[in-house]
């Protein structure tokens, strides 16, 4: 019996031997499943290969980079003087063009100053008028303090007049002199106190106007923190304008600026809008790395230093109108530049 099976087992194994054979000679007579194990790792590594070609050719031609963002100017307003905001005309988001009327501070300290600088300055005006009416009676009075001196001198050499005389035309002459001195003085003084008080009434027409806040530009309102009612200070945040214009800020790695150069054309996908490539252009690429340009630039002279592939800020401008796009500062950006 045992011989049986072993004969059976042996028939079998010869059996099977002899049609692998047969499916080696004949391809056509392999089964699906061995054909497959041979043309999915081949196609696959065709795939591979033709996709490793097409990178290595892409990035000679093209650079980019996924540390990118949208900048635009954002200009601050803050109030140039302090006070209760009366008038508030603005919201948040707001479209607004430039020399819109915004916000305005309570006038009325400014204005109450104002009036008080200006009743001083009529003041000492008033007092300038005098004080030269009395210039002019010193100079008339030195005049003829001059002429008698001058006269009693002749007279006291020939012996005609007596010594009293002579010294008295003399003391005369004296205080001619020092009043007159004394009401220029003065008068200088109220002319000088004049300009000051007209400087002041400048300043506080000045300081009256800066209650009004106009817009300083075409934008949107944005980060407002004011509200009406509240007293602002001098140089305090109030809220932020963002004009229409942007463009890219691209961080570079250093070994990808060997061909890149102003003018050159631009992709750029924007996260927001994925499926769109909105088209600009290198506009300049920044003079320092941006570790360089920092606030607190690396110090590589110490032992511990570590090579690290610096970033250059590279700027890009938009080529096409993207005013129908909500594209804002912040926003993060893929531009890929060609190079080649």
């Amino acid at each position: 019996m045992e011989e049986k099976n072993s004969e059976n087992i042996k028939e079998t194994k010869e059996i099977d031997q002899d049609e692998l054979e047969d499916y080696e000679e004949d391809e056509d007579t392999r089964p699906e499943y061995m054909k497959k194990r041979v043309l999915v790792p081949s196609i696959t590594a065709i795939i591979f290969f033709i996709c490793g070609i097409f990178y290595s050719i892409h990035t000679v031609y093209y650079k980019s980079t996924d540390d990118a963002f949208i900048e635009g100017h954002v200009i601050t307003v803050a109030p140039r003087v302090s006070g209760p905001v009366l008038k508030l005309n603005i919201e948040d988001n707001q479209e607004v063009k430039k020399g819109d009327f915004l916000l305005e501070i309570d006038p009325n300290d400014y204005e109450a100053k104002l009036r008080e600088t200006k009743a001083k300055l009529d003041e000492a005006k008033a007092s300038l008028v005098s004080s030269e009416n009395q210039v002019i009676k010193s100079m008339s009075d030195l005049e003829f303090a001059q002429a008698d001196y001058e006269r009693y001198s002749k007279m006291y050499a020939k012996g005609i007049s007596s010594k009293q005389n002579y010294d008295s035309s003399l003391n005369k002459l004296t205080a001619a002199e020092s009043n007159n001195k004394s009401l220029k003085a003065k008068y200088n003084e109220i002319m000088a106190s004049i300009k000051r008080l007209e400087a002041e009434v400048e300043q506080n027409e000045l300081n009256l106007s800066y209650t009004k806040i106009y817009a300083p530009s075409d934008g949107r309102i944005t980060n407002r923190t004011v509200e009406q009612g509240n007293y602002v200070q001098v140089a305090q945040p109030l809220f932020a304008i963002v004009p229409e214009k942007m463009w890219i800020v691209a961080n570079f790695k250093e070994t990808q600026l060997a061909n890149m150069k102003k003018g050159q054309p631009v992709k750029i996908k924007i996260d927001t809008y994925g499926g769109k490539k909105f088209k600009g252009e290198v506009d300049s690429i920044q003079r320092s790395t941006g570790a360089r340009a920092s606030l607190f630039p690396p110090e590589n002279a110490v032992g511990s230093y570590v090579k690290i592939v610096q970033r250059v800020p590279v700027k890009i401008i938009f080529t096409e109108d993207i005013s129908n796009y909500n594209i804002v500062p912040g926003m993060s950006v893929v531009p890929e530049v060609k190079v080649k």
